[in-house]
């Protein structure tokens, strides 16, 4: 957008800053702004490696997810009461067929 700054630049930037700041004072506020910007690249740098420390500590703390078990290709499907551990915990079929009237038989009916 600005280009490169040449010679003709630059000297015409000093000539402004001597006229508004003079002679006297023109050492200090070079002084003052090389300490500013020195401050401000120590200050990145330091962010930089903060961010990239708590980066890397949080990808070695987090568990790599463990592929999933590949059923046999000839395997049958567990049945449910066999994950759950204990037979009363899947119902029978003739537990589901049993139970389906009582229930329609309790509920009140919204004619």
């Amino acid at each position: 957008m600005f280009g490169s700054l040449g010679m003709p630049e630059l000297i015409f930037i000093l000539l402004i800053a001597l006229l508004v700041f003079g002679p006297k004072r023109l050492p200090d506020v070079g002084r003052t702004l090389g300490k500013g910007l020195r401050e401000f690249r120590k200050a990145t740098t330091e962010l930089k490696r903060t961010v990239e420390t708590e980066i890397s500590t949080i990808d070695a703390e987090a568990p790599r997810p463990k592929p999933a078990a590949v059923p046999a290709p000839n395997a049958e499907p567990e049945s449910p009461s066999a994950e759950k551990g204990t037979p009363e915990e899947a119902p029978l079929d003739g537990e589901m067929a049993a139970a389906a009237p009582r229930a329609a038989a309790d509920s009140p009916r919204a004619d």
